[in-house]
């Protein structure tokens, strides 16, 4: 199994900037790729960027030159910095792990609030 601890989320004015982290634990010696979803009140889950082990990123193409994820491989952790944040941009931010050969594992959720 893999632990997923996600820190980093809350109330921030629009324009301002946050910074959430996930730290993998457990099993995670097959780890491919991490992510961020988010998912806002009443919509469907969707991508905010993925990275690979080797530094590959991918972002929802709306996010491109606001947001930027980075990863940590020493200490299992991948980052979300997030600046010049909307109040669109408010929702509960996920922690993803793809892993090889092993199914995906989500962190719990952490919630960013954008106040306009």
């Amino acid at each position: 199994q893999v632990q997923l601890v996600e820190s980093g989320g809350g109330l921030v004015q629009a324009g301002g900037s946050l910074r959430l982290s996930c730290a993998a634990s457990g099993s995670i010696f097959n780890i491919n790729a991490m992510g961020w979803y988010r998912q806002a009140p009443g919509k469907q889950r969707v991508l905010v960027a993925t990275i690979t082990s080797n530094g590959s990123t991918n972002y929802a193409e709306s996010l491109k030159g606001r947001f930027t994820i980075s990863i940590d491989n020493a200490k299992n952790t991948v980052y979300l910095q997030m600046n010049s944040l909307k109040p669109e941009d408010t929702a509960v931010y996920y922690c993803a792990v793809f892993r090889i050969g092993a199914s995906d594992a989500w962190g719990q959720g952490t919630l960013v609030t954008v106040s306009s």
